[in-house]
């Protein structure tokens, strides 16, 4: 059974940063390109960043130059380094495959204050 698990959320100043982790376990996952995503209050999930098996990577327009994603194949994990933080930013973010072949886990909640 495949499971997600984001952490590293939290409250954070406008400017700040923060470091999410997703642990992902019963995959192979070196394989699969992954994700993290976002969903804002009242808005739909929007993909934020990708990252593929091989370390290759793509942003969403507004995060590009502040998030980074990377991976760790041998641990099963994946990260999103948030720095300059702005208030647009709140969500929670969970992670998943590139094509969301996984239920979603419960996601880690970042809150960016002004």
């Amino acid at each position: 059974q495949v499971q997600l698990v984001e952490s590293g959320g939290g409250l954070v100043q406008a400017g700040g940063s923060l470091r999410l982790s997703c642990a992902a376990s019963g995959m192979i996952f070196s394989r699969y390109g992954m994700a993290w995503y976002r969903q804002a209050p009242g808005k739909q999930r929007e993909s934020v960043a990708f990252i593929t098996g091989g370390g290759a990577t793509n942003y969403r327009a507004d995060v590009r130059g502040r998030f980074t994603v990377s991976r760790d194949n041998a641990k099963n994990t994946m990260w999103l380094q948030m720095n300059s933080l702005k208030p647009e930013d709140t969500a929670v973010y969970y992670c998943n495959t590139a094509t969301q072949d996984w239920s979603w886990g419960k996601g880690t909640l970042v809150t960016v204050s002004s």
